[in-house]
């Protein structure tokens, strides 16, 4: 069973009874048990864990863990401390920076951003190690889908960071919400100049937040 500790538990209730997820399941304690695959199983929810429902007020949206040693902690684009940041989140420092013109930190680790109701969410949430979405159609896009519409559902309004092909394919599930939607391609080096430099997501984000008297600091914590 899986355990959040916050408000997640009762809204996910159910859901890791389905059988898609119990597919899932089988399928994950095979890899775990015959593969190294990214995060550690005790950081799969991370996420969730770090930013409860009732306290979120944006989400980014990613595609599925980094896939290099140590480096995925179960938060979208961040990594742990002691390690350099993956060049899809140097893009992102560039782009705050020529934004808001807030100085790359000296680490990738985010979760200050998840304590202040940042959803930090990836449409897959594992991978095998150097093969990236290698776990996508497994079942995760499914339990992505169900935490996207118990979002959209909310009356408080927030602002939904899209980045990438995987994560705008959520964009359905958002229409005709009371809720911000914003689009951009993925910030790795592959894509980020072909429409996420320049996406202005940060600025429009607290813009619209500062409509319900909220604020997201993204300044990095030392």
């Amino acid at each position: 069973m899986v355990k959040i500790g916050n408000d997640w538990d009762g809204l996910l209730a159910g859901e890791f009874e389905k059988p898609y997820y119990l597919e899932l399941r089988a399928f994950l304690k095979k890899e775990y048990g015959s593969r190294v695959v990214y995060p550690s199983m005790h950081d799969i929810f991370n996420a969730l864990k770090y930013t409860a429902y009732g306290d979120v007020n944006a989400v980014i949206l990613g595609q599925d863990p980094y896939h290099g040693p140590g480096q995925a902690h179960g938060l979208c684009f961040s990594v742990q401390r002691g390690l350099p940041p993956p060049p899809s989140l140097q893009n992102i420092f560039r782009e705050l920076r020529d934004e808001l013109g807030i100085r790359p930190p000296g680490h990738g680790c985010l979760t200050g951003w998840a304590r202040q109701g940042v959803l930090l969410l990836n449409t897959a949430l594992t991978v095998r190690a150097g093969e990236a979405n290698s776990h996508r159609g497994r079942g995760w896009e499914t339990f992505t889908d169900r935490v996207v519409s118990l979002l959209a559902q909310r009356e408080e309004p927030m602002a939904f960071l899209l980045w990438g092909a995987n994560a705008r394919a959520k964009a359905p599930l958002l229409a005709g919400s009371r809720h911000l939607v914003l689009a951009a391609a993925h910030p790795s080096p592959l894509s980020a100049s072909s429409g996420f430099f320049g996406c202005g997501h940060f600025a429009k984000t607290n813009a619209f937040l500062a409509q319900y008297g909220r604020h997201i600091d993204w300044a990095i914590e030392p």
